[in-house]
């Protein structure tokens, strides 16, 4: 059964710290080490800082001594920024051990008799979604810390002004993020069960990652724009922002041209289904005899 294979999974995992450490913990310490430095180096410059005409309005908000911190927003803003490009790298460390590990250590044969192959792999994929909401849910402890500690740098009070809007937002964002670094992870997923090797595992998505970071600079001199069907098709990442704005709202949803939307949850859909359906395609008709 598949909870049978999610429970597994989840006991397997949970007895690898290494990966869970760089999975889940790992990113949120470093995020917040450096947050903190750099307050306490604003902090230090900031008369400088103040007195600098070119110095962005932003940096001289978040310097203002006095008033208040709204911590709701801060967790608005921490939740749109849940699925960047250090988080996306460190769970990929974690679920390619997942996606990967029975052919590294050879275990299929012992296990798949026990399951159907499809429930074998969507349990691997029910336990990377919950190492990726525990790896979210760590950033966002550090997102409050790192607020909280801002506040005592700049002698602000901490409030709480959330609003059915703010709610909303964040509840959006969240799960955006969520959905952003599951489809990261299925191009492992697919790379694993073709090659069964867990450095594919791990650099296949991040090879088409950087490849696709960059096919606005290729497309535009050939005559896409950056919301083309094609140039946002190509790019999971670019669609992803797409939503964001739209969930954002502002000028940043005001800014998008009509149609953008859809094409970006087409985009993000195919990226996220896709390698899915072709790994488990695949790894039905895989001979692991001899694994």
């Amino acid at each position: 059964m598949l909870v049978d294979a999610i429970r597994a999974e989840g006991f397997r995992l949970s007895k690898n710290r290494t990966a869970l450490f760089w999975s889940v913990v790992f990113v949120p310490i470093i995020t917040l080490v450096i947050g903190t430095i750099t307050q306490f180096v604003m902090k230090a410059n900031e008369a400088k800082l103040l007195a600098d005409s070119d110095a962005p309005p932003g940096l001289k908000m978040m310097m203002q001594r006095g008033g208040e911190l709204d911590l709701a927003q801060g967790l608005v803003e921490a939740a749109g920024n849940l699925a960047g490009p250090m988080v996306l790298l460190f769970v990929l460390i974690g679920a390619a051990t997942l996606y990967a590990g029975d052919y590294r250590w050879e275990t299929w044969r012992l296990i798949s008799a026990r399951n159907s192959r499809s429930n074998l792999l969507l349990g691997k994929l029910a336990v990377v979604a919950q190492l990726a909401l525990a790896a979210m849910l760590f950033m966002l402890v550090a997102a409050v810390i790192e607020n909280f500690i801002r506040a005592s740098i700049f002698d602000r009070t901490i409030v709480f002004g959330a609003t059915g809007e703010a709610f909303g937002q964040f509840a959006g964002l969240f799960a955006l993020s969520w959905l952003r670094i599951l489809q990261f992870t299925m191009m492992g997923m697919l790379a694993a069960a073709v090659t069964r090797s867990l450095l594919a595992a791990l650099f296949v998505p991040l090879v088409l990652g950087v490849a696709q970071f960059f096919t606005p600079q290729m497309l535009g001199p050939m005559g896409f724009t950056p919301d083309a069907w094609l140039s946002i098709l190509v790019n999971p990442g670019a669609a992803m922002d797409v939503i964001k704005a739209a969930v954002s709202g502002g000028e940043a949803a005001a800014g998008l041209a009509d149609g953008e939307v859809l094409k970006a949850w087409v985009s993000l859909g195919l990226w996220t289904l896709l390698p899915l359906a072709g790994a488990l395609a695949w790894f039905k008709r895989q001979d692991l005899s001899k694994e």
